[in-house]
C-alpha cells in the first residue's frame, strides 16, 4: 500500500472483487452479418459490461459496504462476503516459479498401441496396406477405437486423423465442428491443407463461444480465405457438439468416418482437461453424423436419429426415458443403477427425475466435477444418490453416462451435460458406446473414479463437501495417478510410472 500511496498514511485498506456482464446482446435473426455484429459486441465488452456481484472481505465496514452497493447499483443479494483471498486466479502465478519439487513430477501421453505404427498417407491411392503400415482409416475399419485424453496423446490421436485425412488422396471431404480451439491450431492449418488440396471441407465455427469469440473470427475468416465452407449454426442455439466426419472413396463405396468427443478440439486444453474420444466407422453413426450437419447447416428439419441422443432435438426426452426404464425395472423386482460422470447437474426436470428413481430404489452414483444442484442423502428423497467431485491434477471434463438396463447394459459418452443450457439451448450430441470391450473401459475408468480416496470429495446432505482419506492402512487410491501408469502400461513404457 505504501508504494501504491507514497508519502501518506494508510489507516485501513478494504480489498473488493467486481464481476461484469460478459454476455454479448446479440439480435440474430436480426443481423445482416452474425460476424461482424458479434465484432461490435466485443468491442462493447472491453468497455465493461454491467456488475453482476460483488465479492467483499468479511470484515469490510458497513460504511464501504453500502457505498460499493450504492455506487455499482447492485443490492444486498449480489453481495457475497469471502473469508480468504479474493482473487484465487492469482495463485497461477506460483506455477511459473522455479520449484520443481513442489510441482507435479513430469508426465508423458501415450499413443495407443494400435495406432504405433501407421503410415503416412500415400499420394499413390492405389497403394497396399501392410500388416505393419495400416493407415488410420484402416485402423478404425477394424473395429471402434477410444482414446482418452491427456492420459493418451491428442496430437497422434485426434490431431493425427485429422491430418491424415487432409493429405489423403481417397478422402472426398471433411466436416466439423469447432468450439474452442488453440491460437496456433494444428487441426485448423490441416483443414486448411485440405482445402487446398482440393477436398470439400465445412465447418461450422461456433461465434458465440464466451471469450473465444475473437480467436474463433480470426480462424472462420483463414478458412474461408481458403476456400473452406464456414457456417455459424443456428439462430438462439450455440453448437457445443464435438464433431468430425471424414468422407472417403474405397474402391466400389463411400464410407464414413467419425470421431465424437466430450472435449474441445484445442490441443492445449487437451493436455490439462480428462477427455473421450470414439473413432468409428459404423454406417449408422455416419448416417446420422450426415444428419446431423445438415440440419446444422440448415438443410433439413432433423427430428429423429438413430442411435445419436442430439439436443435440443431428443436429448432430454431420451435421458429422461433411460432414467425412468431404471425406474420401472426396479418396480417389477430387477436392480436398477445409474452411474454418470459430468462437469454440472442442474437441470431442475432431471434432477428431479433422479430423486423419483432413488425413491424407487435405483442406486445412483454421480461423479460431478463442478456445480451440483441435487442434495445426496436426503431422507426419504435421495438416500439412494451418492455424489462425488475428483479435483486434481487434471480438470475432469468427460461425460459418461451408464444404465443398468436389467443387465443389458448401455453407456454413452458426448459433449452435453445436465444443464438446461446443455438439453435445450445448445447443439450437443452424445453417442452411444456399442463396442463391448470400449464398454468395459469405461466402466473401468468410472470404478476406479468411485473407488477414489485421495482426490475425491464427497458431498453431503447439507451441501458440504468432505474429502476422502484412506481408512488406517489402506493404499491410496489416486483415480487420475492410476489412469496415467494404466496408459503408461498399456504401450510397455512402465520405466516411467507415475510414483
Amino acid at each position: 500500500m505504501e508504494s501504491l500511496f507514497p508519502g501518506m498514511n494508510i489507516q485501513e485498506y478494504h480489498p473488493f472483487r467486481i464481476t461484469r456482464d460478459a454476455d454479448l446482446v446479440l439480435e440474430e435473426d436480426e443481423a445482416d452479418d452474425l460476424l461482424l455484429a458479434i465484432e461490435q459486441e466485443l468491442r462493447k465488452r472491453r468497455l465493461g459490461g454491467s456488475p453482476v456481484r460483488l465479492e467483499i472481505q468479511s470484515q469490510t465496514p458497513e460504511i464501504v459496504r453500502s457505498r460499493l452497493l450504492h455506487d455499482l447499483e447492485l443490492t444486498e443479494s449480489d453481495l457475497y462476503e469471502v473469508d480468504g483471498l479474493l482473487g484465487l486466479r492469482d495463485l497461477m502465478n506460483f506455477m511459473s516459479l522455479p520449484l520443481p519439487e513442489l510441482k507435479d513430477p513430469p508426465r508423458q501421453s501415450v499413443v495407443p498401441i494400435r495406432l504405433q505404427r501407421l503410415r503416412e498417407p500415400s499420394l499413390d491411392p492405389d497403394v497396399l496396406e501392410t500388416e505393419e503400415g495400416k493407415d488410420f482409416f484402416a485402423v478404425i475399419r477394424e473395429k471402434d477405437l477410444l482414446v482418452h485424453h491427456p492420459y493418451q496423446s491428442f496430437s497422434a490421436t485426434v490431431v493425427r486423423f485429422i491430418t491424415h485425412a487432409a493429405y489423403d488422396p481417397n478422402v472426398l471431404a471433411i466436416k466439423m465442428t469447432l468450439y474452442r480451439t488453440s491460437g496456433d491450431s494444428p487441426i485448423v492449418n490441416a483443414l486448411i491443407a485440405a482445402a487446398e488440396n482440393g477436398k470439400q471441407v465445412s465447418v461450422l465455427v461456433e461465434l458465440k463461444a464466451r471469450f473465444d469469440e475473437e480467436n474463433n473470427i480470426y480462424w472462420a475468416r483463414r478458412l474461408e480465405r481458403v476456400g473452406v465452407h464456414v457456417v455459424y449454426g443456428l439462430v438462439g442455439l450455440k453448437t457445443h457438439s464435438k464433431t468430425v466426419m471424414v468422407v472417403r472413396r474405397e474402391k466400389d463405396q463411400i464410407r464414413r468416418y467419425v470421431h465424437i468427443g466430450t472435449g474441445n478440439y484445442n490441443q492445449k486444453t487437451a493436455r490439462l482437461y480428462t477427455d473421450l474420444g470414439l473413432f468409428s466407422c459404423r454406417e449408422e453413426l455416419g448416417a446420422d453424423i450426415t444428419d446431423l450437419f445438415n440440419f446444422l447447416t440448415g438443410y433439413s428439419l432433423q427430428k429423429s436419429y438413430r442411435e445419436l441422443l442430439v439436443a435440443p432435438v431428443n436429448m432430454r426426452d431420451r435421458f429422461l426415458a433411460l432414467i425412468h426404464r431404471e425406474i420401472e425395472n426396479v418396480q417389477n423386482g430387477f436392480s436398477g443403477r445409474i452411474v454418470a460422470k459430468m462437469n454440472s447437474l442442474v437441470d431442475p426436470q432431471i434432477i428431479t427425475t433422479l430423486y423419483e428413481a432413488s425413491c424407487a430404489g435405483v442406486q445412483i452414483d454421480l461423479i460431478i466435477r463442478g456445480v451440483c444442484c441435487l442434495r445426496p442423502g436426503l431422507k426419504d428423497i435421495s438416500e439412494n444418490i451418492r455424489i462425488i467431485s475428483i479435483v486434481g491434477r487434471f480438470l475432469e471434463h468427460s461425460r459418461i453416462y451408464y444404465f443398468h438396463n436389467n443387465t443389458q447394459e448401455e453407456i454413452y459418452i458426448g459433449s452435453a451435460d445436465w444443464m438446461r443450457r446443455n438439453l435445450d439451448r445448445r447443439v450437443e450430441v452424445i453417442t452411444p458406446v456399442k463396442d463391448p470391450d470400449i464398454a468395459k473401459d469405461l466402466q473401468e475408468i468410472m470404478g476406479i473414479m468411485l473407488a477414489d480416496n485421495r482426490q475425491a470429495w464427497e458431498l453431503q446432505a447439507d451441501g458440504t463437501y468432505i474429502q476422502r482419506r484412506p481408512y488406517d492402512d489402506s493404499p491410496e487410491a489416486n483415480s487420475q495417478k492410476i489412469l496415467m501408469n494404466m496408459a503408461l502400461r498399456s504401450t510397455g513404457v512402465a520405466s516411467n510410472l507415475i510414483d
